[in-house]
């Protein structure tokens, strides 16, 4: 089993930066891809970035490309998302989540088994 956690949200302006973190429990993240989605209110979760087992390849939704980077620390067993030149329309519950690296990439809800509790970021005009 492979608990998330995911921590770094807060409220900014827009055009600022936050620093999202997703720490594994549990079992290593070492041989999972790795996603970020995000929920805004009375919508669906959707797909936001992910990377592979071993960080060498990325992939990003369309409206965040040039302005969010994915990362991880395999040895802190950490995910991160930097985000920068953040918009109001970035406002949304951020999740975390991993799945098995035998398909690439993952972008659907479906594709991954193991969430966290998501953290919100809040993006003000």
């Amino acid at each position: 089993q492979v608990q998330l956690v995911e921590s770094g949200g807060g409220s900014v302006q827009a055009g600022g930066s936050l620093r999202l973190s997703c720490e594994a429990s549990g079992r290593t993240l070492g041989w999972l891809h790795v996603a970020w989605f995000r929920q805004a209110p009375g919508k669906e979760r959707e797909f936001v970035a992910t990377i592979t087992w071993d960080g060498a390849n990325t992939y990003y939704t369309n409206s965040v490309k040039g302005r969010f980077t994915i990362s991880r620390d395999s040895t802190k067993n950490t995910v991160f998302l930097q985000m920068n030149s953040l918009k109001p329309e970035d406002t949304a519950v951020y999740f975390c989540a991993a799945g098995p690296s035998t398909k690439w990439p993952r972008v659907t809800v479906g594709d991954y088994g193991y969430w966290g509790q998501g953290t919100q970021v809040t993006v003000s005009s």
